[in-house]
C-alpha cells in the first residue's frame, strides 16, 4: 500500500485524465474547470499529501518526494496505461517530472499557469496590477480571507471572490503546515524535465496569466521548443490563479486541447 494513502474526487468515465493542484491548496481548486472535459474522460482530481484529504507524507516531504509518490498514485488511480496531465503551479513542475519518467504513457499535457523553475529567485515574473479591483468587497472581507485573494487576484469582482471562495479557500484553510514546510525546504527537483525527455509530442497547452507575479509567462515560453505540438497562451488581465480570474477562457483553450487526447 502506499504512504500516504491518495485520495482523488472522480468525475466521468473513459479516458483518465489526472488533474494535479499547486502548493498551498487541494483538489478543489480545479474542480471549476470541469466543464471543459467531453464525455469519454474520468477526471481524477488528486489531492498531493498534506492537502485535502491525502495524509501527510512521511520523511523529508519535499518535491523529489512528491514526484515520487506521483508516480505510484497515477498507477494506483489511472492505471498503467495511457493517460493526460493537467499541472497547475506546483502541479505543473511534477507533470513534466512525469514526462521524464513515464514519456510513452502521457497522451497529452495540460499546463496551467505552471511552475518552470522551483528557485524563486531566478524567475521572470510579472508585475501584480489589479484590473478589476473591488474596495468595497474588500473591506467587507475577513482579513484572513482576503490577503490571498488580494495577493494573487487580477479580478477582484464579486464572481471571482465567489470562485476563490468556493474552490480555493478551503484547501488554503485545510492543509498541513507541517507538509507545507518540509516541501517548502525542498523545493528542488534532481534536474529540468525536460532536460530528461528532450521533445514531447502529445498535444499540449500551456496556459499563463500575462499579470502572473508568481510564475510569470516567460519562463514558460522558454520551454516551448520541447513541445512542437504545444499552444501557447497569455492571457490578459490574469495573475497566477488565472483561472479563478478568467474561468470561461481556461475552460476554452483546456476544452480545445481535450478534444485532442485519444479517447
Amino acid at each position: 500500500m502506499m504512504d500516504p494513502e491518495p485520495f482523488a474526487a472522480v468525475r466521468g468515465e473513459g479516458f483518465p485524465v489526472v488533474l494535479v493542484h499547486g502548493m498551498g491548496v487541494d483538489h478543489r481548486s480545479l474542480l471549476l474547470l470541469d466543464d471543459a472535459f467531453p464525455e469519454g474522460t474520468r477526471r481524477i482530481y488528486l489531492d498531493l499529501p498534506g492537502y485535502g484529504r491525502t495524509s501527510v507524507m512521511p520523511g523529508p516531504g519535499g518535491l523529489p518526494e512528491y514526484a515520487n509518490w506521483l508516480l505510484d498514485a497515477i498507477d494506483e488511480l489511472a492505471g498503467r496505461g495511457r493517460f493526460a496531465l493537467v499541472g497547475n503551479s506546483m502541479g505543473g513542475a511534477l507533470a513534466r517530472e512525469m514526462i521524464a519518467h513515464m514519456p510513452g504513457r502521457v497522451a497529452g499535457l495540460a499546463l496551467i499557469a505552471p511552475v518552470i523553475d522551483p528557485v524563486i529567485a531566478h524567475r521572470r515574473v510579472a508585475e501584480h496590477n489589479v484590473h478589476e479591483p473591488n474596495p468595497d468587497l474588500m473591506h467587507r472581507l475577513p482579513l484572513d480571507q482576503v490577503l490571498d485573494f488580494i495577493r494573487m487576484g487580477v479580478n477582484q469582482s464579486y464572481e471571482a471572490w465567489k470562485r476563490y471562495q468556493m474552490y480555493v479557500l478551503p484547501g488554503i484553510r485545510s492543509f498541513d503546515r507541517d507538509a507545507y514546510m518540509k516541501l517548502e525546504n525542498r523545493y528542488w527537483l534532481a534536474d529540468d524535465p525536460e532536460r530528461a525527455f528532450g521533445t514531447f509530442d502529445g498535444p499540449t497547452t500551456i496556459i499563463c496569466g500575462r499579470q502572473d507575479q508568481i510564475v510569470g509567462y516567460e519562463d514558460q515560453e522558454a520551454i516551448l521548443p520541447h513541445y512542437p505540438n504545444v499552444r501557447y497562451t497569455v492571457i490578459e488581465e490574469a495573475g497566477h490563479n488565472v483561472h479563478i480570474d478568467r474561468p470561461e477562457q481556461v475552460r476554452a483553450l483546456l476544452s480545445d486541447w481535450a478534444a485532442q487526447l485519444p479517447l
